[in-house]
């Protein structure tokens, strides 16, 4: 095997590793959504304040996991497949405006009061909630180019 091959096959090997990972974050990603905005019945002992914060926070976990680890080498330049980088090309503009989404939900409940749980966070959750299932889908579609 040459050293050009060697590693290109470490770098694929690093690269399923980093998917696998965002994949794990993304589980726990929809499992405090799902607390969060009530669409599975939370039978733990914390807060509605708490779990806004352990969505907040595991969200920006998942979110730069993506950016810095999974999604850096097409961002670097140094990804020499054409189909991953014209599939990039199309889809991480779109990925980048539904970390906006995420991100302006994070600054916004960054410091919760209760008027704004009771008259926005429904709504707010709804909107990101959108955001985040668009961005799994375009995920999924660019780590399957990844992989490929």
């Amino acid at each position: 095997m040459t050293n050009e091959n060697v590693v290109e096959l470490k770098s694929r090997n690093q690269t399923r590793t980093l998917v696998e990972e965002l994949l794990e974050e993304r589980k726990l990603v929809w499992s405090a959504y799902c607390a969060v905005s009530g669409i599975e019945e939370y039978k733990g002992k914390k807060t509605i304040e708490e779990l806004v914060q352990d969505f907040c926070q595991i969200t920006i976990d998942y979110i730069s996991l993506g950016h810095f680890g999974v999604y850096q080498r097409i961002l670097d330049g140094t990804e020499r497949r054409k189909s991953v980088m014209t599939a990039a090309e199309r889809i991480y503009p779109k990925i980048s405006a539904a970390t906006e989404v995420v991100l302006d939900f994070n600054d916004k409940y960054e410091h919760l009061t209760p008027a704004l749980i009771l008259n926005e966070l429904s709504n707010s959750l709804s909107g990101v909630g959108e955001q985040l299932a668009n961005r799994i889908e375009l995920e999924d579609e660019l780590i399957g180019e990844m992989l490929a």
